[in-house]
């Protein structure tokens, strides 16, 4: 009977140990699955009530730092009130003005018994439907009336973007702005041709002229690219984009861009690739020396690696996302870090309102956020052995410390920012457009537009009219010669029009 006794209990006990790891496994799962939840379908916002978080640390110097955390090291003062933004008018005075005067009818009879003393101004928008017009160049052949044996003589053609057809920069112009820019695909641009205006224009054949504006304003794409490839600063990233392939799968494949930023000089280049590989940026980066930003993505750190020319800086939202996705399962903990971050945040907030130069940047880095960086350190450290690295938080502190002197690299240098975002807000319009023309129809066509979307983005940054700049570009191209295309660069274009204005 004892026998039996301790077997029983000897089974009692490994059930209790199998029971016990079970439930941690099912709660490790609960929190991966409210993570994935909420990071599909819960609020994007990453703002929180920093005066609910509070974190016992553990340890009596961290709980020490993080009472004194609303008591920071004395700073220089404040510069003030922001100022108020004002307000744009919703009718921008710049547009064409139809001026309609009214006078009331006894003024009108007798306008010798009245004295003009004001008047009263009402606007109202309106809009003048597009109008596709046909554009005919009549050539009149002669011959010399003393000799008709002579060939007849004809005036020559402007030069034209597509020799034999009919495609004008107008037209052309107009397709890539609702292609890149209003993310209207070219089957919807045809149906619309053909039932609201009766043209007949397929979208193969507005296919095809995209791909000859590719090719016009390559000479344009190689320019930007030779610039950045001289930088000493770039924010990297890169967004699938799926693609068809005849020997691919039925939904298609998955491809690339590879986004470059400058944003010392706001230029940017996208890259088309059909893989994610290391090798991708060799093109960009080959010859490369400076600073790269990027997120965590491991391709980018195994590229740097053995090149003393490039090194790397990391992005601190790629970092605060990992707290955030850990706020649901420890609530304390995780808005500890956040609150720490946001603090880093607000010191960059302050310089970008002021208008800090990169030297000035720096300055207030190392006063200000220095000391910030060093107690987040030492917390993830003091933390890092509490939490399974499988865990939410487990994820979030391993991920921060494997890359913290590319985190912190930004603080000893006022060039680099804080994050990467500029360079993913760069990439949103391809995300817009995705999810209305889906895919890329071929592996060359993500040439294509990477061309393109290159020239509308660099018009945007430098607050170009994408459509103003691509009809005068496409104008221009045919009659020049290769060794003049360095005018057409969006800020060489813009400079030459704000010379000819003033």
């Amino acid at each position: 009977m004892s026998h039996d006794k301790e077997i029983s209990a000897e089974s009692f006990a490994e059930l209790a140990a199998t029971n016990e790891s079970l439930r941690s496994e099912n709660k490790l799962l609960h929190q991966k699955v409210n993570a994935l939840l909420s990071r599909l379908f819960g609020r994007k916002s990453e703002k929180m009530d920093l005066n609910q978080l509070q974190l016992l640390m553990g340890l009596a110097d961290i709980e020490n730092a993080a009472n004194k955390d609303d008591d920071p090291p004395p700073s220089t003062p404040s510069p003030g009130r922001k100022k108020r933004r004002e307000n744009k008018p919703r009718i921008p005075e710049n547009l064409p003005t139809e001026d309609i005067h009214l006078d009331p009818d006894e003024v009108t009879e007798s306008p010798k018994d009245y004295k003009r003393i004001g008047e009263e101004i009402t606007q109202e928008l309106d809009v003048i439907p597009p109008q596709y017009f046909r554009r005919r160049y009549i050539r009149g052949k002669y011959v010399r009336k003393d000799d008709k044996d002579t060939a007849p003589i004809i005036a020559p053609l402007p030069e034209r973007l597509i020799e034999g057809g009919y495609a004008s920069p107008g037209i052309v112009t107009d397709i890539v702005i609702k292609k890149y820019v209003d993310h209207l695909p070219l089957y919807r641009q045809e149906q619309i041709l053909k039932n609201r205006f009766g043209i007949g224009l397929s979208r193969k054949t507005m296919n095809d002229w995209m791909r000859v504006t590719s090719d016009w304003l390559s000479p344009i794409y190689r320019g930007i690219k030779k610039n950045l490839q001289q930088s000493e600063y770039l924010q990297v990233d890169e967004t699938p984009i799926k693609y068809c392939n005849k020997d691919g799968p039925p939904g298609g494949k998955k491809g690339y861009f590879w986004v470059y930023h400058d944003p010392l000089q706001k230029e940017v280049l996208y890259e088309w690739h059909t893989g994610r590989a290391a090798a991708c940026m060799d093109d960009v980066l080959k010859d490369f020396k400076g600073t790269v930003q990027c997120d965590g993505y491991g391709a980018y750190t195994s590229y740097a690696k053995g090149k003393k020319d490039i090194e790397i800086a990391c992005c601190w939202a790629h970092a605060r996302r990992k707290f955030h996705e850990a706020k649901d399962e420890t609530p304390g903990v995780a808005g500890w870090f956040l609150k720490q971050i946001q603090a880093l945040y607000k010191i960059e907030a302050d310089l970008r309102e002021a208008d800090a130069s990169p030297d000035e940047r720096k300055t207030a880095r190392e006063r200000d956020s220095r000391w910030r960086l060093n107690l987040l350190r030492k917390a993830l450290r003091c933390k890092m052995a509490t939490y399974l690295p499988k865990s939410q938080m487990g994820k979030a502190i391993h991920y921060t410390l494997a890359r913290w002197e590319q985190l912190e690299k930004y603080c000893g240098d006022g060039r680099i920012e804080i994050d990467n975002n500029l360079v993913e807000n760069t990439i949103r319009p391809t995300a817009v457009g995705k999810k209305n023309w889906l895919f890329i129809g071929h592996p060359n066509a993500g040439d294509r537009s990477a061309i393109i979307y290159t020239i509308i983005e660099n018009c945007k940054k430098l607050g170009i009219n994408p459509q103003e700049y691509l009809l005068d570009v496409l104008t221009r191209l045919p009659s020049m010669k290769i060794t003049e295309v360095d005018q057409l660069l969006p800020a060489a274009w813009l400079e030459a029009r704000r010379e000819k204005v003033a």
